[in-house]
């Protein structure tokens, strides 16, 4: 039954779309503007850095909480508690991407992800945002960055923890942000994708053209 409560904790903390209540505190609807995802990156192109850093850092606030309040009211000291916080953890991240409050559609959940992280393995965050900040110097390709991050994780998480629990974890997010931005990687294919600096494009009606 913990099981149960510590997915549903993280899945309830992780639907707050942020990136849509900021939107709408400005009288927007960010799904129709640029790519149409609710996250920071989104909110940053379009209502600009101080919004974009505000839902960032509530997003990722949403990870880190979900596991924090796992451990404050279901670890009983059984052996299961670890993998019960990062139940938790996951499901905030499956929460962001699959909110309840829009029709279970959502964003792609790489800064909850990285409360996730921050909360459990500070290295492993640390090796992902490096890996971001080099990959988005070069490329200036945020979809790019947040990919290779999570690409990198795992292998980190695996020489430092092994085999763990938190590894699955790790993998299963990496999937999840892979299959999440799918769009981006066709956009990275093409050439289409937007550079950092570029500015909000209308990347649906462009989709929905071709």
């Amino acid at each position: 039954m913990s099981y149960f409560f510590a997915a549903t904790l993280g899945y309830l903390l992780g639907s707050p779309p942020f990136g849509f209540l900021a939107a709408r505190y400005c009288g927007l609807d960010i799904r129709k503007l640029g790519s149409g995802n609710i996250g920071a990156t989104n909110v940053f192109r379009n209502l600009g850095w101080k919004w974009g850093v505000g839902v960032l850092l509530l997003d990722a606030f949403k990870g880190w909480l979900a596991c924090f309040l796992c451990e404050r009211f279901f670890l009983t000291g059984e052996a299961a508690a670890s993998t019960m916080i990062l139940l938790a953890g996951f499901a905030a991240v499956m929460g962001h991407n699959y909110t309840p409050w829009l029709g279970f559609k959502g964003g792609k959940g790489i800064a909850t992800s990285a409360g996730v992280l921050l909360f459990w393995t500070p290295m492993g965050f640390g090796a992902a945002l490096l890996t971001f900040a080099l990959s988005l110097s070069l490329f200036r390709m945020v979809s790019l960055g947040a990919l290779l991050a999570a690409s990198v994780l795992p292998f980190v998480v695996a020489m430092r923890h092994g085999a763990e629990a938190l590894f699955w974890v790790c993998l299963m997010m990496c999937l999840v942000a892979w299959w999440k931005h799918v769009p981006n990687i066709k956009r990275i294919l093409s050439g289409t994708e937007p550079r950092l600096g570029q500015g909000g494009k209308d990347l649906n009606s462009k989709e929905k053209k071709e």
